[in-house]
């Protein structure tokens, strides 16, 4: 059972989903629209039974409270904003709630604000997965075409 958190779109998701995962999508509560589109992600991609749930950083919701035990937990770039203590809110719960589970994330390095002291405010603990180390005979897939000079992680 995979949640995806923030998942806008629902990439990460879908991926999984499409692996096999029992799949749960949720995102901001106060924007309706944005889980239209995890409805319709699902629905484009030829999922069935995607439950999509609303949920505000840093609360608990009944529906968070109802799922049932997850594996994975992910989230792409849901650190966007130096004001995410809720996100780690949220994860902490989600991952006390369900001990054997692991949070997947990709986090964008930003010289203004680290996650690193709000990980151990929370108790949580952090791998970084060195992305060159997927298919090491293809070292261009870790790199980025993006503008500027962004450093990904994947954590």
């Amino acid at each position: 059972s995979v949640l995806q958190i923030g998942a806008g779109v629902s990439l990460p998701g879908v991926v999984a989903a499409r692996c096999g995962a029992r799949l749960f999508l949720s995102d901001s509560s106060e924007k309706p629209s944005c889980l239209q589109n995890c409805r319709r992600s699902g629905e484009a991609n030829g999922l069935s039974g995607v439950s999509v749930l609303g949920l505000s950083w840093g609360e608990v919701p009944p529906d968070l409270l109802l799922l049932p035990e997850l594996d994975v937990v992910l989230g792409s770039d849901v650190f966007y904003d130096p004001e995410f203590e809720d996100v780690l809110v949220t994860i902490a719960f989600l991952l006390r709630k369900n001990p054997r589970a692991r949070f997947w994330t990709t986090y964008q390095v930003r010289a203004d604000w680290s996650i690193e002291v709000l990980l151990q405010r929370w108790d949580l603990d952090c791998i970084l997965v060195p992305l060159d180390q997927f298919h090491a005979d293809q070292p261009e897939l870790a790199g980025s075409s993006l503008p500027g000079r962004h450093t990904i992680q994947m954590m």
